[in-house]
């Protein structure tokens, strides 16, 4: 995965430079993110989204984009539930994801875009804590998948020239990880998935051109 990370990257620098009806792209935002499947409830856990990505016209209204993702998801609660007497957090899961998005665009006028596609994100590095404690895994993605395929859907607005605010919605289309629960009633089993809003800002090279 980090030699096709590179390898993209490498693309996109030559893309940059060889095509002048490419955009290329520098993001910067955070998620708010949970994981359903793991009985702690809301968009707590908050993580960087940071990268470059590359844009390219496909029409007057239409444009494709890739971009190159430090993605961070996870979740977090911060008190017990009343009859938990076990120390704080009672939990804090961060996933670390070098993530590539591949997306298809509706331009209104370089004003208002719609987007939707699908993303890879690989697992590099992973952290939970439960009950105050870190759980001790034996490698660096614990028990969780190293693969994450996502459907996104993203809406964009342009600020200024070149500024735009950007919130895309993103949700895991396979599984990360299998838990198996247990409490005084007994147990129970549920598959687990990322479920992320992201909030960012993008500046677009070579935009004035294309309008």
């Amino acid at each position: 995965m980090r030699k096709l990370l590179i390898s993209l990257i490498l693309l996109l620098i030559g893309v940059f430079t060889q095509a002048q009806s490419i955009r290329g792209q520098i993001i910067t935002g955070f998620n708010m993110s949970q994981v359903d499947g793991d009985e702690v409830v809301g968009y707590k856990k908050i993580g960087a989204n940071l990268g470059v990505g590359a844009m390219l016209p496909m029409g007057k209204h239409w444009l494709i984009s890739i971009e190159t993702l430090f993605n961070q998801k996870g979740a977090y609660k911060k008190y017990p539930v009343e009859y938990d007497t076990l120390p704080y957090p009672y939990y804090n899961l961060r996933l670390n994801y070098a993530e590539v998005p591949i997306m298809i665009h509706y331009n209104d006028k370089d004003v208002l875009t719609f987007g939707t596609g699908f993303s890879y994100g690989r697992l590099v590095f992973m952290k939970e804590i439960e009950h105050g404690s870190q759980i001790d895994w034996p490698t660096r993605t614990g028990d969780y998948n190293r693969g994450d395929w996502n459907f996104l859907f993203n809406v964009r607005f342009r600020m200024y020239y070149g500024l735009h605010f950007d919130i895309r919605y993103a949700y895991s289309l396979v599984k990360i990880r299998t838990r198996t629960f247990s409490n005084a009633t007994g147990m129970w089993t549920r598959d687990q998935f990322n479920n992320t809003l992201s909030f960012r800002l993008v500046y677009v090279f070579n935009e004035k051109k294309n309008e």
